[in-house]
């Protein structure tokens, strides 16, 4: 007759492993039962990540802003843009990192912070003019983080999709931003 001690001992080993190889590149988890798992790859896919993240949550508080506050149609329209744009992209986003188990930030950065702050002193054409240069500027360095992970970036297939696919997008809003302005100082 076996003892408990050699009946959980035969146990043990008659389960499967729970992670039985790791591959650093893709920070994949390949199961016993040969079911893969992916995680967010590296670092630089997670700064990004991040940084997309509280880049979307700023376009779309900002573009609240501009509608509450906007003067001109233009300002307005483009606040309501954002809010759509970077709200279904923040969505897309937040699908991704779910199934990578990553989590996203839920506040603002510290620069958006400040830029919101500014901008929600302000009124009237004062307000539209420092908006549309705050989206020019942001979204010029948008293009180029958004290119960046779109063509060399992290090893993620989902997220580097996801990237080209916003880039797009992105792009637009930077064409508007820079019309708009020169609109507006006429």
């Amino acid at each position: 007759m076996k003892t408990w001690m050699q009946v959980l001992a035969c146990a043990a080993l008659a389960l499967p492993a729970t992670a039985v190889h790791a591959d650093k590149k893709t920070d994949a988890t390949e199961t016993a039962s040969g079911k893969r798992t992916t995680n967010l790859a590296g670092a630089s896919d997670r700064k990004f990540v991040e940084k997309a993240a509280s880049g979307g949550m700023a376009e779309v508080k900002l573009g609240q802003l501009a509608i509450e506050k906007g003067a001109s149609p233009t300002v307005k329209e483009f606040g309501k843009r954002m809010v759509d744009d970077h709200g279904k992209a923040n969505d897309e986003l937040k699908e991704i990192a779910s199934k990578k188990n990553f989590a996203l930030p839920t506040d603002l950065d510290s620069e958006a912070k400040a830029t919101y702050d500014k901008l929600a002193k302000l009124s009237g054409t004062d307000f539209d003019k420092a908006y549309i240069d705050a989206m020019v500027k942001d979204h010029d360095k948008d293009v180029k983080e958004f290119k960046k992970e779109a063509s060399t970036g992290g090893v993620d297939p989902d997220l580097k999709a996801w990237a080209e696919k916003t880039l797009t997008v992105i792009e637009q809003h930077d064409h508007i931003a820079h019309q708009d302005k020169d609109a507006i100082k006429k």
